[in-house]
């Protein structure tokens, strides 16, 4: 059985940024968080039947901004976890945190309620870019919610946007030289997309150009390399032994719970169909991949009358290849079609022309082991490559 995550969505925040399109919900009142909590709790119990005898390796409280919660509703919440599902002995749990004071100095007792990582949304250091990004922190606020995050946790992570609005190389790698003063472990650095049902796409800000990306990509790679990040995976750098270890989990294409408003799951369930001949393109995985998503707004999701569940449906065999390469393909790391198999079910022969049509293309590579590499070209051209999987 693949590793056990967990993920806890917080959809609250103190204002919708114009780019975000997560299940967030600016705050009108205060948080009703006591009941949330209770509501988190009854929704793991009503999945534990895929917990399948695993412990949680990693859990990840993600939002909105989880960090508005206080810190006994942490603790209140941790520790029903606990009692729910025994953690691994070296478990990894993040927080998403934005800067600000009422928030930073709570990170301590986040930490003593048993948080070891906290991940900043800084996005930017530049005030323009800020208020451009409606963020409603300032750099100040940033540099402290930084060194409170090295006092308390063992890992902290800054989320750095490149790509910004009227953006120039120069704003760019500024951006990328503070980030690196700051001594971060990990240092998550993405370009801002326009994404559908959002402000930006209705008012589409005036963006870079294609060829100040590039340079901006390629010169903040070389910042980031010199100052001892090593590239993981497309957007996440860390110092060694400092990836985030729940994302990892994602890209591997392990499994997870998800809980709290709007959150996605992924479980890997045995099965007794029989499998048809290798190669065969009907063939049927020996497992189930299922995926849940529960109800959105928290007013539907906090209704004792109605089940946490929205939907929950089986991966089709045909969809289960396209959805292993669009997370395992993100990674620098070399794969085994071994991990392939036990991931989908699926025999590695239904696979081969298509990993030989990449390899062709120079966007993967074949090393030692029946194992594969994303080049770099493709992770440059990342979807190109991902679409011969469809």
């Amino acid at each position: 059985m693949p590793p056990l995550s967990l993920y806890v969505h917080i959809p609250w925040c103190v204002q919708k940024c114009p780019y975000c399109d997560f299940n967030s919900h600016a705050l009108k009142d205060g948080i009703p968080e006591t009941e949330y909590v209770a509501h988190l709790l009854d929704d793991l119990t009503a999945d534990l039947q895929y917990v399948q005898g695993r412990k949680i390796s990693t859990i990840f409280f993600g939002g909105g901004t989880p960090s508005l919660l206080s810190e006994q509703a942490m603790a209140t919440l941790l520790k029903g976890i606990e009692d729910r599902v025994p953690f691994a002995d070296d478990i990894e749990i993040t927080l998403e945190a934005n800067p600000g004071t009422l928030e930073t100095n709570k990170f301590e007792g986040f930490a003593k309620a048993g948080v070891n990582r906290i991940s900043i949304g800084v996005q930017s250091f530049e005030l323009e870019k800020l208020v451009q990004l409606g963020r409603i922190h300032n750099s100040e606020e940033a540099l402290k919610a930084a060194g409170f995050a090295h006092d308390s946790v063992s890992t902290f992570n800054l989320d750095l946007m490149h790509g910004l609005p009227n953006q120039s190389l120069e704003q760019a790698l500024a951006d990328v030289k503070q980030a690196i003063a700051l001594n971060p472990f990990h240092i998550s650095w993405y370009q801002l997309t326009i994404e559908p049902n959002t402000l930006f796409h209705s008012k589409p800000p005036v963006l870079p150009e294609d060829d100040t990306l590039w340079d901006i990509q390629q010169h903040g790679h070389e910042l980031l390399t010199e100052a001892g990040y090593e590239q993981y995976e497309i957007s996440a750098y860390s110092k060694p032994g400092h990836q985030c270890r729940h994302n990892l989990n994602y890209w591997k294409f392990g499994d997870y719970l998800g809980i709290g408003c709007g959150a996605h799951g992924k479980i890997t369930v045995q099965t007794d169909e029989v499998k048809l001949a290798q190669g065969d393109s009907q063939t049927q995985p020996q497992i189930k991949v299922i995926r849940t998503e529960k109800v959105k707004h928290p007013k539907g999701y906090m209704d004792f009358t109605k089940p946490y569940t929205y939907k929950s449906w089986r991966v089709e065999a045909d969809d289960l290849p396209f959805e292993y390469f669009m997370n395992r393909l993100r990674l620098k790391s070399a794969f085994s079609m071994k991990e392939f198999e036990q991931r989908t079910g699926l025999p590695k022969a239904t696979q081969l022309a298509t990993l030989n049509k990449a390899i062709e293309l120079g966007l993967l590579e074949e090393t030692d082991g029946d194992c594969y590499k994303t080049t770099t070209k493709g992770l440059r051209y990342y979807n190109n490559l991902v679409d011969l999987f469809l």
